[in-house]
């Protein structure tokens, strides 16, 4: 961690263009617990953002002390395209994709990584990356055109894609491991113990699964869902697999 930049708007507008924006003091606090480099962060009342961490996160109170630089109202609204109620915004150095990749490709892996098939909305792909984070899977991939780091999506995060792997990837990129696709037409879940170096993908809420992951998939999974149900959210599904695969024997790690 770095001492606060003497000027810490201008450390802000230098390193804006590289840095990943951290919206509000959860997204900073999760960042903090999971190690994220921080070189500036700024709030519109840092009594109020220590007292806040002393009742919430006391663990990362001292780290926040000596991080925090107040800055006026209408500065910290002009950092920020999006002015978080408690008035809190950090920058964060985004993991390199080697890092990323090494994680993903590490074995035995002991947890799964989740994969979001071409997905469109910003938001889902923010709650899925904090679920994975949550169940301490090894990493949540996207494929296609949508930015797993997107600013919409690290506010969904709320700070949490500093604690899995989270990276952008092309179908024939996906780590090894044996790879299960959710399906309307695949075998019940309930059915099936996934196993913990599983590869779990979802597919669009559009249009589904796409056809070149389909043709690499090795197992074809579906949820329990009511007759004339058409389908759950995208978060939805993912916590449903995950929660299955850690009820099953899965292990949360610490």
């Amino acid at each position: 961690m770095t001492d606060p930049a003497p000027d810490p708007v201008s450390a802000w507008r230098r390193l804006a263009g590289t840095c990943v924006l951290l919206d509000g003091f959860h997204a900073l606090k999760h960042a903090l617990r999971f190690g994220a480099e921080v070189p500036v962060a700024v709030t519109a009342d840092r009594r109020a953002a220590l007292a806040l961490a002393a009742e919430l996160a006391p663990d990362v109170r001292d780290t926040l002390a000596g991080l925090l630089t107040e800055v006026p109202e209408p500065t910290y609204q002009s950092l920020v395209p999006r002015p978080h109620p408690t008035a809190v915004a950090a920058l964060a150095v985004r993991p390199s994709r080697a890092a990323n990749l090494d994680k993903l490709a590490h074995t035995p892996r002991t947890a799964p990584v989740v994969v979001l098939d071409n997905p469109r909305n910003l938001g889902n792909a923010g709650a899925v990356i904090r679920l994975a984070a949550g169940f301490g899977a090894t990493g949540v991939v996207t494929t296609g055109t949508l930015d797993p780091w997107h600013p919409t999506v690290v506010r969904g995060g709320a700070g949490l894609h500093f604690a899995t792997a989270v990276e952008r990837l092309a179908v024939d990129e996906l780590p090894a491991g044996p790879l299960f696709a959710l399906d309307p037409e695949g075998d019940d879940i309930r059915g099936v113990k996934l196993p913990d170096d599983a590869v779990l993908a979802f597919g669009s809420e559009r249009s589904g699964l796409s056809a070149e992951l389909r043709a690499r998939t090795d197992h074809l999974l579906s949820l329990p869902m009511r007759p004339q149900v058409s389908s759950y959210n995208l978060a939805t599904s993912v916590a449903m697999t995950l929660y299955h695969w850690s009820a099953t024997g899965g292990a949360i790690s610490s």
